[in-house]
């Protein structure tokens, strides 16, 4: 199963960006969405596939969490 994560974009360098997953900041590849500094986007195999709006974002990173705690 893939799983796609939510990660706040910090900086952009082309098609190139750093992206915060909350604390771990990762190296990702823009090139197929039009982010901006501080929008938060989907993720996947290190590609950002969309942009998600803050609300929706902090829904997933809370859904993950929760997943995580029962672990």
């Amino acid at each position: 199963m893939c799983v796609a994560m939510p990660g706040k974009i910090l900086s952009i360098d082309g098609n190139n960006a750093k992206a915060d997953f909350k604390g771990n900041i990762v190296d990702i590849n823009t090139g197929i969405v039009d982010a901006k500094i501080g929008d938060y986007v989907l993720v996947h195999a290190g590609c950002a596939i969309e942009v998600m709006a803050k609300e929706k974002a902090q829904d997933l990173i809370d859904l993950f969490q929760e997943l995580e705690d029962i672990v």
